[in-house]
């Protein structure tokens, strides 16, 4: 039995990196996308979300069971949950907030490239037969070009992320780069454990923040 294609594995460089900081082009990247307001621990369009990600993203991945495979299909694993992160009024380097009430975010999925929009319809209308009071329209297939970043491997509580992220912006300080934050390019996190079997010293996060050359 061949084994499933697991992008963890495949691009370590992207979901591997050490717990100290290391920079990184990031190519572009498939994901379904689902966008919302709120904070992530109470809101319930949070949870929305996560259940349009995942309903979608196992639908198009079982989809190997139906009679119309999709063209180029291979048997996976369903890639880790990711984030971005931003404030309304401004951007968010992941250290000063206070009240997550006023997170925006856009949740993600990355899907591999053989996920066209017609794959995205299909998946669309076989969850709507499952779960019809899911609002679909929310969910959209899109193509994210993250570009030159730093990233690290955060070991422990969301709450402890500042910690890791001081020292993202000293190396790349003193690697002669600053942090260039914009409505494109926001505070991203790759969530490597699952929140409920994982105590939260031992909760595994990749934090990435995008990073322009200082001008001299």
């Amino acid at each position: 039995m061949a084994e499933k294609f697991d992008f963890k594995k495949e691009y370590k460089d992207l979901y591997h990196p050490k717990t100290t900081p290391t920079l990184i082009d990031v190519p572009p990247i498939r994901f379904i996308m689902v966008d919302g307001k709120g904070d992530p621990n109470t809101s319930k369009d949070y949870a929305e979300a996560l259940e349009l990600l995942y309903g979608l993203s196992f639908s198009i991945k079982m989809s190997k069971m139906s009679d119309a495979l999709p063209a180029g299909y291979f048997d996976y694993v369903v890639p880790p949950l990711e984030g971005l992160w931003w404030l309304e009024d401004k951007s968010f380097d992941g250290i000063n907030i206070t009240d997550k009430s006023r997170f925006c975010w856009t949740s993600m999925i990355r899907q591999p490239d053989f996920v066209t929009e017609s794959v995205f319809e299909t998946a669309k209308a076989k969850l709507a037969q499952k779960k019809p009071g899911l609002p679909l329209g929310k969910a959209r297939l899109d193509v994210y070009h993250e570009g030159l970043s730093v990233q690290i491997m955060h070991i422990g509580p969301y709450d402890d992320e500042p910690h890791s992220i001081i020292s993202m912006k000293n190396f790349i300080h003193a690697q002669g780069y600053t942090d260039d934050f914009s409505n494109e390019r926001k505070h991203h996190e790759i969530y490597l454990s699952d929140p409920r079997r994982t105590p939260p010293e031992r909760l595994k996060t990749i934090i990435r923040h995008p990073i322009a050359a200082k001008e001299s």
